[in-house]
């Protein structure tokens, strides 16, 4: 009799011990960061530019397939200008690598983790994540959608929040036709 009751207690922390885990974890998928795409666009009084920058790394957290979080490190250093061509697409995309803009000397990378997923639709998720640039924290909301094994998403930045000041009304007057919007969009095509 106490054989069978240890080995039941045996079973039932075992049974316990493993469900308690397997939800937590999930099942995580690595972003194809070579298939995937992030395309930024910046605003000025006078146009905007627009361009690229790469994954570093990034994962997607599933449970049962709904979404439940996600990570994402931006390789700075990549960061480049689609728009201009020869001696102006050096010179901006320079201006944005220096401590005018972005320092990427100091911060090569940026990163993005999820905090709170909700499911908003079929395959849509409003997401609550913490957006680090220049070392600089802040909470950003966007809309994720997932299709299969690829996942878009669009999110506004307001860069003066990263320290990133440079042309900004907010903080200099008399700009004119040399002001730059404090809101910038990065679209977001991603493969896992």
């Amino acid at each position: 009799m106490k054989n069978k009751i240890k080995t039941s207690l045996i079973a039932i922390l075992v049974a316990f011990t493993s469900f308690s885990f397997t939800g937590i974890d999930g099942d995580v998928k690595k972003v194809k960061t070579e298939k995937s795409q992030v395309l930024w666009k910046g605003y000025k009084v006078t146009g905007s530019h627009t361009g690229t920058i790469a994954l570093k790394s990034g994962s997607l957290l599933f449970d049962n397939d709904k979404l439940k979080g996600g990570e994402f490190v931006i390789d700075m250093t990549t960061l480049i200008s689609t728009d201009l061509e020869g001696e102006y697409k050096g010179k901006l995309e320079g201006h944005l690598k220096s401590d005018d803009f972005f320092g990427v000397a100091a911060n090569p990378t940026a990163t993005l983790t999820f905090k709170e997923v909700n499911a908003s639709g079929k395959n849509a998720y409003n997401v609550t994540g913490d957006l680090t640039i220049k070392g600089k924290t802040n909470t950003v909301n966007f809309v994720i959608s997932i299709y299969g094994n690829k996942a878009t998403a669009n999110l506004k930045i307001d860069r003066t929040k990263y320290d990133v000041k440079y042309g900004s009304t907010s903080f200099f007057e008399g700009l004119k036709d040399k002001a730059i919007y404090d809101e910038f969009d990065l679209n977001v095509d991603l493969e896992f």
